[in-house]
């Protein structure tokens, strides 16, 4: 799997961007999309703020944002056309590092085990998964949590 990874905060050590890059191509195995691509930004609560109102029209910042990339939704059939030649981008994924930290603080466990869950979590999204339903939720939580375990990302 390739996954480009840019950290827009400058606060995010080689370890962390490691693991990230590692435990997704570790859950891109598990689920069989080895030869996808990827992005994943690491931002700032403000920078998290901004895409959350501009792509989630919620006014504060969330932790991970993921943007599934789907060209069958793009109204204009030449962009579609253009986009559907670019079938191994899955999409991207904007992970919040404050959050990350205040999380990982409340839940008690580690900023490693919390940057982790929201790589995890913000991929199985990018690939079709959700939690709307009670049926959805304990199949996408029940594999994230599959794939922390096995990956070695327990909780503390």
């Amino acid at each position: 799997m390739y996954i480009e990874m840019v950290d827009e905060t400058g606060q995010v050590s080689e370890e962390i961007i490691k693991q990230t890059h590692d435990i997704l191509e570790f859950a891109a195995k598990k689920i069989g999309k080895e030869d996808k691509e990827m992005a994943v930004t690491f931002v700032t609560n403000e920078r998290s703020h901004e895409l959350n109102l501009e792509y989630r029209d919620t006014d504060r910042p969330t932790d991970v944002i993921s943007l599934e990339y789907k060209p069958e939704l793009v109204e204009d059939p030449d962009l579609a056309e253009m986009m559907s030649e670019f079938d191994s981008y899955i999409g991207e994924l904007f992970i919040s590092i404050d959050k990350a930290h205040e999380q990982a603080e409340d839940y008690g466990h580690s900023f490693e085990r919390e940057m982790g869950f929201l790589a995890v979590h913000g991929f199985l999204h990018i690939n079709g998964y959700d939690h709307y339903t009670p049926e959805e939720e304990v199949k996408m939580f029940g594999l994230q949590e599959e794939i922390l375990t096995a990956y070695g990302l327990t909780r503390q």
